[in-house]
């Protein structure tokens, strides 16, 4: 059976930046006709391959070959206030030399301007219709439209260059839940070339195979996520075992060696008695004595050498493990007891949103959910405190803490301890640090600035401070905790909730997150009204 030629190919490529930090090494790799899903951890070098491929950057070595047209939505790049639709999707020019057709203003330029695009209008509409947005005027700015329809619309200038190879990077980040059912039908529907990048594991489960981007090297796995996930599992068990075995023939080989020299211990004392008693001639004693010696180099040489080969092995087997570790916390302080009132919203009203009157009791874990712009971010600032409201009150019964989309420190010259330190003044230093090592900050990893840390580090080290806080949260607001995490970090944000046994309300549009958080309420902010959606009709997520 024939295999399709791959569309694109990379050979040998490196990429380093100006600094001299080097993100990719002789990278080698190629992406075949169909949807390729991209993972691996922040800073892996993800989204810099997928800008090498669009030729946004240039390679310091290697090359990137592509076969036919191409399109890069790139992860941030958001338009101007004043741009409108027709110019973010690239056919302003088009529209215009076709009014002055319409005018009677036919000339060699203006054909020029056309070109083959005399149908520009119905295909841009048509691509439109196929996100959702169908009824959006083409001369519309995008300051009207939220910004999952901005999203929607560069993916829309994207597919109107009928690309052979299509390249989205995050392209669900900031989506409210239609806007990403939108895009998830569109990835479905793909027939070309794909290449995304992406934490979405639901975005994830339409894609043909997955390619992990680790240590510098892309591995494939057929199938979706789920399946990426299930040969990821197998791999690391007969990597343990792999490890179990070596750390076995390690120790049955240091044994082996202590025995070697307990017995040419016992050799030399026996020599030694021999050459004393004189019951041989010296000239043998002395032949007997450097025969035993060689033997006995080579001997103690045999085990050693036996050691460090089963040192290797041992190493190489746990080379094959992975450091994806979740956060196993125990945090009892933040229990909540069953019935206790947490949260009482009494005819609150934010700037966005009307009266509404909610009592949250016990540790009940509450999904706030609604589109892009319907006012989740301010009324989770209100019930934190960080807004006043329009009209009537949120009041805590139970210590709150609140975890914001953009992640904030107080100094990140600070070190991790120090930050921690600040949020628990009665708890002592070693405490803390016993407290940090849960969180994956050990010995000097909780001495380093926060301004130092990586993404997920820095995420790591804002939970710890919400969580290690004295006295303890027993009410968790967290605002769109994903976004930017790379899945090792989504897994060990869910460690470390699942073990929280506080109260929780959270903001997410990632309804996989949602499932695993184990909701018990759904409330949804649309209208300017909060509404609560029955657990027997949640959303369900496939896959």
């Amino acid at each position: 059976m024939s295999h399709p030629r791959p569309s694109v190919v990379c050979h040998y490529l490196s990429f380093a930046w100006p600094d001299g930090g080097t993100v990719l090494a002789g990278l080698s790799t190629t992406f075949p006709r169909g949807r390729n899903g991209l993972v691996g951890r922040n800073g892996s070098g993800k989204s810099t391959l997928l800008r090498l491929i669009a030729g946004v950057l240039s390679p310091t070595a290697g090359t990137v070959s592509v076969r036919g047209r191409l399109a890069h939505l790139a992860q941030s790049t958001p338009g101007a206030a004043h741009t409108t639709v027709e110019e973010a999707l690239g056919i302003a020019t088009v529209r215009r030399a076709l009014a002055a057709v319409e005018r009677g203003e036919v000339t060699d330029d203006v054909l020029t301007a056309v070109g083959p695009d005399w149908d520009v209008d119905e295909r841009a509409h048509a691509v439109l219709a196929s996100l959702g947005l169908g009824a959006l005027p083409l001369d519309a700015p995008l300051s009207r439209l939220s910004g999952g329809e901005a999203v929607l619309v560069r993916l829309a200038a994207s597919l109107l260059t009928r690309p052979e190879v299509l390249l989205l990077d995050e392209p669900t980040d900031n989506l409210d839940r239609r806007a990403r059912e939108r895009l998830y039908e569109a990835v479905a529907g793909w027939r070309r070339t794909l290449v995304v990048v992406t934490h979405d594991r639901e975005l994830l489960e339409h894609v043909d195979r997955v390619g992990e981007l680790r240590d510098g090297e892309v591995r494939w796995y057929g199938g979706t996520f789920t399946d990426y996930e299930s040969a990821v599992a197998a791999e690391q068990e007969v990597a343990r075992r792999r490890v179990r075995t070596a750390a076995s023939d390690v120790a049955r080989q240091q044994r082996e060696l202590l025995d070697a020299r307990t017995a040419l211990d016992r050799r030399r004392r026996y020599g030694r008695k021999m050459e004393q008693n004189l019951r041989e001639p010296r000239v043998v004693m002395g032949q007997r004595k450097r025969q035993a010696q060689v033997s006995a180099g080579r001997y103690r040489n045999l085990h050693q050498d036996r050691l460090a080969d089963a040192r290797d092995r041992l190493s190489q087997a746990g080379d094959a493990l992975r450091d994806d570790r979740d956060l196993r916390i125990d945090l009892p302080g933040t229990a909540v007891p069953a019935g206790r009132t947490v949260l009482v919203l009494d005819g609150l009203a934010t700037a966005v949103q009307g009266p509404t009157d909610l009592v949250v009791r016990g540790p009940e874990r509450i999904a706030l959910t609604g589109p892009n712009g319907a006012g989740k971010t301010t009324l989770l600032d209100t019930v934190a405190g960080r807004r006043a409201p329009r009209a009537g009150t949120a009041v805590s019964r139970v210590p709150l803490r609140y975890l914001p989309q953009r992640l904030e420190f107080p100094d990140e010259r600070l070190s991790v301890l120090a930050t921690v330190a600040s949020a628990a003044p009665p708890v002592t230093d070693n405490e803390i640090r016993a407290r940090l090592a849960r969180f994956e900050f050990r010995g000097r990893e909780a001495d380093r600035p926060v301004a130092a840390l990586s993404g997920g580090e820095r995420f790591r080290a804002a939970l710890a401070a919400l969580l290690l806080a004295e006295p303890a949260p027993q009410l968790l607001i967290l605002d769109e905790p994903t976004n930017n995490l790379d899945l090792p970090g989504i897994a060990q944000l869910v460690s470390a909730l699942t073990a929280y046994r506080g109260a929780l309300l959270v903001v997410s549009h990632d309804h996989r997150f949602l499932d695993e958080l184990g909701i018990d309420r759904w409330w949804r902010l649309a209208g300017g009204g909060l509404l609560e959606t029955p657990v027997a009709h949640r959303p369900v997520v496939s896959g």
